[in-house]
């Protein structure tokens, strides 16, 4: 179990309980799972470039990404039915909770211009996704700086179990999420 998901469960999670005033510890909001995912489109055509993108996505995750194909063919974007446009992770449990931990101390703050993840990210479900133009906050991808020949972006998407959009903006900032100020 990692030090984050400890700290959830010994601090945050009966907080949680108390001030959403749950009874059942079972029907606290979590996190389920993150789903990290990187369209590949223009360099889909290139196996080094993908190669390069699953290796750089597989430091950042601690899994082998798998490679999404096209469900059908798009001629106006020159794609190809079965031709590769993305790769994703999803992370449960412990890997989770240190993808976590690293995005809320690390790249978060590590991240230009950053000023807080707007509320309308997340969906009625609860549902929030993070974008990020380019994995260069990464500190996995620091050291290999030079080997990044193909630049990328991701998109992080957090699934939570909980009843409403709510209790899900309740669990995030619990988490230690940056929200932006309503002005």
């Amino acid at each position: 179990m990692s030090r984050f998901q400890e700290t959830f469960n010994k601090e945050l999670a009966p907080e949680l309980q108390k001030e959403l005033g749950i009874k059942n510890r079972f029907a606290i909001p979590i996190l389920k799972k993150i789903v990290i995912n990187s369209g590949i489109g223009r360099i889909s055509k290139e196996d080094k470039a993908i190669e390069s993108v699953n290796e750089q996505l597989s430091l950042i995750t601690g899994q082998k990404p798998i490679i999404t194909k096209a469900k059908k063919a798009i001629s106006s974007f020159k794609i190809r039915e079965g031709a590769p446009v993305g790769l994703k992770a999803t992370l449960r449990g412990k890997r989770m909770y240190d993808f976590l931990e690293r995005m809320i101390k690390v790249i978060m703050p590590r991240t230009r211009d950053f000023d807080g993840i707007p509320e309308k990210s997340i969906s009625e479900t609860g549902i929030l996704t993070v974008g990020f133009k380019n994995v260069e906050a990464f500190p996995e991808t620091s050291h290999q700086q030079k080997k990044i020949e193909y630049s990328f972006g991701l998109e992080v998407t957090m699934v939570p179990k909980c009843k409403n959009r709510e209790e899900a903006l309740f669990l995030y900032k619990k988490l230690g999420l940056i929200f932006k100020k309503n002005k």
